[in-house]
């Protein structure tokens, strides 16, 4: 009689922990389907963030830190030649506000010799590419293939001529570089249309300094070559 009652209440009992295991797995694997449809949902969201921030990112460092630029003309031969594929550093100059370009980190200021890319100022469609040479308050002369910078010879080592030296050459000057400009030339003297032509650069023109030939074709030897 005993026995009976413990084969009757033990069965059961295995019974109902047969069931409890099965609900459990069920509930198990609906949780698991569940997370596989979750995992599937975040991953696709992962790739879509991800995009987003590459995006925003590679914007952001063309805005502010880093642009690459192509030379289309000669004017800064033998530097820099037709084909080249540059970088230019936005970043050296300060943060500008784009569009207004008012500078809002100032970092440094441009220095003389520096081969700098600006916004040209007679057309703002378009880019130029030329070398400082005359700095805020500088007085600049030029006679034949001599500059004088405030009454002092300037030591030109990257002017670059094709044409024959005449006796005298042109004289220009002396005049004086406004507060918030630049003077600019290209390495190819004769052949650069620059700020003896057209005037100043205004500072907040100037998106920043090239400092690398990332590229050129065909001058492929030219690549990785940093620009002085």
């Amino acid at each position: 009689m005993l026995y009976k009652l413990l084969h009757y209440i033990y069965i059961p009992t295995q019974k109902s922990r047969y069931i409890f295991c099965n609900q459990s797995k069920g509930m198990d694997l609906e949780k698991s389907q569940q997370k596989v449809t979750v995992r599937k949902k975040s991953a696709l969201r992962e790739y879509v963030e991800a995009a987003l921030i590459a995006i925003v990112l590679a914007l952001f460092i063309r805005t502010f830190v880093v642009q690459a630029f192509k030379i289309p003309s000669g004017s800064m031969e033998p530097t820099l030649l037709i084909g080249d594929h540059i970088l230019v550093n936005k970043f050296i100059y300060g943060v500008k506000i784009p569009i207004i370009r008012k500078t809002i980190i100032p970092v440094s200021s441009p220095k003389r010799e520096d081969v700098i890319v600006f916004i040209f100022p007679l057309d703002k469609s378009k880019d130029f590419i030329k070398r400082v040479i005359g700095l805020p308050g500088d007085r600049i002369e030029i006679i034949g293939r001599k500059i004088y910078i405030n009454g002092k010879l300037f030591e030109d080592k990257h002017g670059y001529y094709t044409n024959p030296s005449p006796a005298e050459g042109p004289h220009f000057g002396p005049i004086t570089v406004p507060k918030g400009h630049l003077f600019v030339m290209g390495d190819n003297r004769d052949h650069s249309y620059d700020s003896r032509y057209w005037g100043f650069v205004p500072l907040k023109s100037v998106k920043g300094k090239a400092f690398l030939i990332y590229w050129s074709w065909p001058h492929w030897k030219r690549t990785l070559h940093l620009i002085r």
